[in-house]
């Protein structure tokens, strides 16, 4: 099955998911309007990786509308990505990175999204027009880094990857291109079935320049024998791929399971390089949150499970004044280090709050 005909079929309504699970009356009208709010997408491959007979099944979790995402609390912009939008589609928080928003779509819709404002809706946040998005890097010369993020850019044609990856390539203060991408995970066979789209990464991935793919991979089950088959495809191209984890109640919450996960992400080649604290975005803070707390001891008893490589990652908050790394707990107080920063006079920055033992974000502290 190549990856048009296996992109040709996905879950995408309720009926779609009534064949894999059965419904209670009751719950029908209200899942059916979360769907019209925030829409299913899953795609078949992703389908057959869940026990559909769990109702517990963390892939699961990830990918069904849940009656939990009727709570609003929270916000649908938790780290100020409006505030640091400088063209439609174009963000530039932090003085050497650059973030585009190629598009609204992916292979498989997350849940627990931080973009779930925009994912699978008509959005004004998606790049209009690219020559003139890398007409604003050209005159930033202090960005030395791109991320094409989205929704999931390996969605696109490959026309339009080749497009984007062959203008950013001609500025020459670009030190490397990172692509955001959950088709490794979501859609293998996009990439496994597409030689056009291997070559273009290929091509793009130079001995002075190197491609990043940077992946979200959040728990065991999903790295697969065709995962694997990806990750050699493109390490093959000399592709550098590394993975951010999101830290989630009942998905990856508990020591074994974080651990086991960053073990074999090295083991098939893969960098650890984040796991987030799940963001406090509305329909999604209440249901897979975890507390500061937990996560601080929960990362810590993992990586007593993880050799040197598995716990090269960093536990970060991304939040509006920065990436800050929760760095420790003592004396009823939490610790922190801004690892990356809006203000570059916070960068490297230490700073404590009081310990909350449930507060999720650095603004309940």
């Amino acid at each position: 099955m190549n990856w048009q005909s296996s992109s040709s079929y996905f879950l995408k309504s309720f009926e779609d998911l009534t064949d894999y699970e059965n419904i209670a009356g009751t719950a029908e009208p209200k899942l059916k309007k979360i769907i019209e709010r925030h829409p299913l997408r899953i795609s078949s491959y992703y389908a057959n990786l869940i026990n559909w007979d769990d109702p517990d099944d963390p892939l699961k979790k990830m990918v069904v509308p849940s009656l939990h995402e009727l709570n609003l609390s929270g916000s649908y912009d938790t780290s100020g990505e409006q505030s640091n939008t400088k063209l439609a589609g174009l963000q530039h928080k932090y003085s050497q990175t650059a973030l585009i928003i190629a598009t609204n779509n992916c292979a498989s819709y997350c849940r627990f999204c931080f973009r779930k404002r925009l994912v699978g809706l008509n959005s004004d946040e998606v790049v209009k027009k690219f020559e003139d998005t890398v007409g604003y890097i050209k005159k930033h010369k202090e960005i030395n880094n791109v991320l094409v993020s989205g929704g999931d850019p390996l969605i696109l044609k490959t026309k339009w990857i080749n497009k984007f990856l062959r203008l950013l390539s001609d500025i020459n203060h670009l030190d490397f291109i990172r692509i955001g991408s959950k088709v490794p995970i979501y859609l293998p066979h996009r990439i496994l079935d597409d030689q056009e789209l291997l070559n273009v990464l290929d091509k793009y991935s130079l001995p002075n320049r190197r491609l990043y793919i940077v992946t979200q991979i959040n728990h065991p089950r999903e790295i697969t024998d065709k995962l694997v088959q990806v990750i050699s495809q493109l390490q093959r191209r000399n592709i550098i791929i590394n993975n951010q984890t999101v830290l989630m109640k009942d998905i990856n919450d508990e020591a074994e399971v974080m651990a086991k996960l960053q073990n074999r992400l090295v083991a098939i080649g893969i960098n650890p390089y984040y796991v987030f604290q799940c963001r406090p975005v509305k329909r999604v803070k209440k249901y897979f949150q975890v507390p500061l707390f937990k996560g601080y001891n929960l990362i810590e008893e993992a990586k007593k499970l993880m050799n040197g490589h598995s716990k090269r990652f960093k536990y970060i908050m991304s939040h509006k004044k920065g990436k800050i790394e929760t760095m420790g707990i003592q004396n009823n107080r939490i610790y922190f280090k801004f690892h990356q920063a809006m203000n570059p006079r916070n960068l490297g920055k230490f700073f404590s709050r009081k310990l909350d033992k449930s507060a999720g974000w650095l603004d309940e502290l």
